[in-house]
């Protein structure tokens, strides 16, 4: 990657921010209530859904698609106001935080304001009418032959960096834009302040631009296991595949996002009693977490996307602590960031076992991803000496062959003590 990461963003952890079912008011200011409690859990990147307002023609369900910009350099009046965003981005890195923004690139929605200012803008039949090439119903797709539109695009995004002060985009769909593009935005948008990207594509070519890309191939191969794929086999070819891409290339993990809880469930319709297991693997695998919101409570149900659905909080989040101790294992552990990985044989095909290993730290992970109980053997020279156990705190001694009984939903994650 001819770009690079910036040094904060190489332990970091990514929560995804839904501003409309937060909370019950749905607000930027009702969210910023909620900051203590993320930077205790260990949170350490706020990514929040787009923040642009929503374009009325077109508009789906009640309040319309996050996706469907009318204005890429104003606020989403349902969220409140400029000052209201410039503020929690204030008070996020106060609490240590940084913030990224979600940047829809590749379409607005039908009415933003460059469809009056600038129709040249955009993709156009042959009758002057705008064109989507997607299928989706409630927006337009840019024209990225266009030199001022890129110019203007670009433009915009450095609003956000300037005004709020924000450390970095999400930017969606990244592969439906040129990547030239996104080369000639982070070039010009890196040289006022370093920043953080991260793309929704698989393309390892992105890598040319993006310090992350998204893991959505091995998201759908992991939710497979014990739905209709009797083995781990297709998980670990791809994590095979993604090892290909290059030693400095970095991608995004996950057990549930925006897309995927609206619209295909959440991480317990998918995965059962694996749920805790994947979002273990997700947190000790090389790679970047990421967490969406309410997956501490935890959240079981799926949100609306168009209309109004807030999370249901409660005072103390049953997984709050479970979130916490991965996050910390991540921030004090270089193996986790860094380190080797061993894959460990094991009789039984749905369970991963595996090591992390980096100048002389050592973290063992065994998760059972199966419906079945199971007892697994693991032998390797580096599983000798004393070991505790991060969720419970307890110490075993290791001599280099250990056993282990799992039910169901069981992850062991030790550290060389």
């Amino acid at each position: 990657m001819p770009f690079k990461t910036i040094d904060w963003a190489l332990r970091a952890n990514i929560y995804e921010v839904n501003v409309r079912q937060y909370t019950k008011e749905g607000t930027l200011t009702s969210f910023a209530l909620h900051l203590p409690r993320l930077a205790d859990m260990g949170v350490t990147v706020l990514w929040f859904m787009p923040i642009t307002p929503i374009s009325i023609k077109g508009r789906l369900g009640t309040l319309g698609s996050y996706y469907a910009c009318s204005d890429y350099t104003s606020i989403n009046s349902e969220f409140g106001t400029e000052q209201d965003f410039i503020a929690v981005v204030h008070a996020a890195h106060t609490l240590g935080m940084k913030v990224m923004i979600d940047w829809v690139a590749n379409h607005t929605g039908q009415d933003h304001v460059w469809t009056r200012s600038n129709p040249n803008f955009y993709m156009q039949d042959s009758h002057g009418n705008f064109t989507e090439r997607n299928g989706w119903s409630d927006v337009i797709d840019l024209n990225y032959d266009n030199q001022h539109m890129r110019t203007a695009m670009i433009n915009a995004m450095r609003y956000w960096v300037d005004t709020a002060g924000i450390d970095g985009f999400r930017c969606d769909m990244a592969h439906l834009v040129p990547l030239d593009f996104w080369i000639e935005a982070r070039q010009s948008l890196d040289s006022i302040k370093p920043l953080y990207w991260l793309a929704e594509c698989e393309d390892a070519r992105y890598f040319e631009a993006f310090d992350t890309t998204y893991a959505w191939a091995f998201m759908h191969a992991s939710g497979s296991i014990n739905r209709y794929e009797p083995s781990l086999n297709p998980v670990m070819e791809q994590l095979e595949r993604y090892a290909s891409e290059g030693a400095n290339t970095q991608k995004l993990f996950f057990t549930s996002n925006h897309d995927e809880n609206s619209w295909n469930g959440t991480e317990y319709e998918k995965y059962g009693p694996a749920a805790k297991p994947w979002a273990v693997f997700a947190h000790t695998w090389k790679g970047m977490p990421l967490m969406y919101s309410g997956q501490e409570l935890p959240n079981t149900k799926r949100l609306q996307f168009f209309d109004t659905d807030p999370i249901h909080w409660n005072s103390t989040p049953a997984l709050h602590d479970f979130y916490k101790t991965l996050f910390q294992l991540r921030k004090d552990y270089s193996s986790i960031v860094y380190g080797d990985t061993f894959i460990l044989p094991s009789s039984d095909h749905n369970v991963m076992a595996y090591i992390r290993h980096h100048q002389g730290q050592v973290v063992l992970v065994v998760l059972n991803v199966s419906k079945e109980h199971v007892t697994i053997q693991c032998n390797h020279d580096l599983l000798k000496g004393h070991f505790k156990q991060v969720f419970s705190g307890m110490q075993y001694p290791f001599d280099g062959y250990v056993s282990f009984e799992l039910m169901p939903g069981d992850y062991f994650v030790y550290i060389k003590s």
